[in-house]
């Protein structure tokens, strides 16, 4: 097997090398980037609470497949199956609800460093960097749809101080780890019906931001970023914490934009906006997910647009300022082999785009030849990247092909069937 990878990979570098592509440079390249995975996918968004009921939010977790994580625990043996089955080093983004309370219960304003004692370590062990997220949603003081721009300043409070505490910690994470912590916030906010008054709300976030974001935290342990929405359930006709509004909030404010894929009208693609808020801010977050028809949170897939994404990151030079992270949640799968698929797919994309021969396509584009420039990308679709990537794998000692599913097949067996009252 290993022979037959060594000599499949061998064509395809000198494939690559009569188009001026070094493909090992793009294997040290793809070697170097981490992906952030979403600790929501393994426990469908639930967290460690202890509430139950709906998420809230304008969120909503589908399927009833068996395993789904109960316990840090459980979430921490499952990420580990994951990261064992992703060629690279990369991060975990938890959630503030993924607190580990083992003392007096506290609410969420009131978090510390130490709620999150077990998961520094976890991730210490491991030599990986930490991001994070407050959580915004499945609270009282979520109930009726709003948190930053809600009108009683008792329950703006409440929020403000969690999102204060948020970045505390995501502090507490980059110094811990000796890698920055992303802090992103994303809040719910907005109304199912046409309101009277968008103008008021959005003044009301603003003033939440600016109380939160008051603090000076050096930016090499927490990075701070804002992420905006279309429309979500619950949240149809007006959203606060708009595209819009984040971007020229972020602008304005010198922190950093997240863009998820997921958050857009269907129309729109986040490739196209990456070189857009870039030229403008110094960096930015991806939240890197697959919108089907309307707001939604699908497993990735090597898709055009996944390709498209990559494509935009790698062209314009922007690998070393754009930060990669995972957000989609499915109950209708095995969940590890969730994160699995996703990962491996956007690492994928990401290894197609090093290995375009874009110096050749920007030749062509500058002298006026679009019609090389477009037979040559249309060429560069069926080159073999299947075996490049393979050899990628065979290299990071992960499995190669399909492989991998076999012993995430194994792992249901052994060990997610056996969680009872799971969902399934």
């Amino acid at each position: 097997m290993d022979r037959k990878i060594d000599d499949a990979f061998s064509i395809a570098r000198e494939r690559y090398a009569e188009l001026g592509v070094d493909v090992e440079r793009a294997l040290d390249v793809l070697g170097r980037l981490s992906v952030s995975l979403h600790c929501w996918q393994g426990d469908d968004v639930a967290g460690f609470e202890g509430t139950s009921g709906e998420i809230g939010g304008g969120l909503a977790v589908t399927g009833r497949h068996p395993g789904r994580a109960r316990t840090a625990d459980e979430l921490r043996v499952d990420l580990d199956q994951a990261l064992r089955l992703i060629p690279g080093s990369h991060r975990l983004n938890l959630h503030a609800s993924y607190a580990e309370q083992t003392g007096p219960p506290v609410d969420r304003d009131g978090l510390t460093p130490d709620h999150f004692a077990r998961w520094i370590d976890w991730a210490r062990d491991r030599k990986i960097g930490l991001d994070f997220n407050p959580t915004f949603f499945a609270h009282p003081f979520a109930a009726d749809g709003l948190t930053l721009a809600h009108p009683d300043i008792t329950v703006r409070r409440f929020w403000i101080d969690h999102g204060i505490a948020c970045r505390h910690i995501g502090a507490a994470f980059g110094r811990a780890t000796g890698s920055a912590c992303i802090t992103n916030l994303w809040i719910p906010d907005g109304s199912k019906d046409t309101p009277a008054d968008r103008k008021a709300p959005r003044e009301r976030l603003l003033e939440s931001l600016d109380a939160i974001f008051a603090d000076h935290i050096a930016p090499t342990f927490n990075r701070d970023a804002v992420e905006g929405k279309l429309f979500g359930i619950g949240a149809e006709a007006y959203t606060v914490g708009s595209h819009e509004f984040y971007l020229a909030y972020a602008v304005s404010r010198g922190i950093l934009l997240c863009l998820d894929a997921g958050h857009y009208h269907p129309t729109e693609v986040l490739s196209d906006k990456i070189s857009a808020v870039l030229s403008f801010l110094d960096e930015a977050l991806l939240h890197v997910s697959r919108g089907v028809r309307w707001d939604s949170d699908h497993v990735v897939t090597l898709s055009d647009e996944l390709d498209a994404i990559a494509q935009e990151v790698v062209r314009g030079d922007y690998l070393h300022r754009v930060h990669l992270g995972l957000d989609f949640f499915d109950a209708s799968i095995n969940r590890v082999a969730a994160w699995v698929i996703g990962t491996r797919n956007l690492l994928k994309a990401l290894l197609r785009a090093l290995l375009e021969p874009i110096e050749l396509l920007r030749s062509l584009e500058a002298s006026g030849d679009l019609t090389g420039r477009l037979a040559l990308m249309e060429e560069c679709k069926l080159l073999p990247s299947g075996a490049v990537w393979d050899a990628y794998c065979l290299r990071q000692g992960v499995p190669i092909g399909l492989d991998w599913l076999d012993l995430i097949r194994s792992y249901e067996r052994d060990v997610l069937v056996h969680r009872a009252g799971t969902r399934g």
